[in-house]
């Protein structure tokens, strides 16, 4: 039924553990993988009396957050990759990472995102709600989520 899949991972521990489970689902199925990650956006300074300042510049804050996604994509696809399953990564920048992540699984020709319940996004996530939901409520795609 499903034949290419998106798997949206940020690293943490919950989405290590869906990045097995989907490599599991794919191999039972004989799909293929596409693994996303949204890197960050460099973080505006507002300054002013109390203002902190980063003292990173854009060029290295891109340079670390490229570092980040080439591990966290390199870890998904070893693990693809020890199951025999063939796979893809793709990053992106972005604050929107629902936003991205549906349209990655659009630019990928993804038939399926398979993501976890809950991402990591502290009280953002609480105060706006889960990237999950979003995808959830805006995506076109079939979304299965894992808990």
């Amino acid at each position: 039924m499903f034949k290419h899949i998106l798997v949206p991972t940020d690293g943490s521990a919950l989405s290590a553990d869906t990045v097995k489970r989907a490599v599991a689902f794919a191999k039972e199925i004989g799909a293929k993988l596409t693994f996303f990650y949204a890197k960050p956006d460099y973080p505006v300074a507002y300054y002013g009396e109390g203002a902190l300042i980063d003292p990173t510049t854009p060029e290295r804050f891109a340079e670390m957050a490229d570092k980040q996604a080439r591990e966290i994509l390199g870890a998904a696809e070893s693990a693809a990759g020890a199951a025999g399953v063939g796979c893809a990564s793709v990053s992106t920048v972005s604050d929107v990472p629902y936003e991205a992540i549906i349209e990655a699984a659009t630019s990928a020709n993804c038939d399926l995102i398979f993501m976890s319940s809950h991402g990591r996004r502290g009280i953002s996530g609480l105060l706006l709600g889960s990237e999950t939901q979003k995808v959830l409520t805006h995506s076109k795609t079939p979304v299965l989520v894992y808990r």
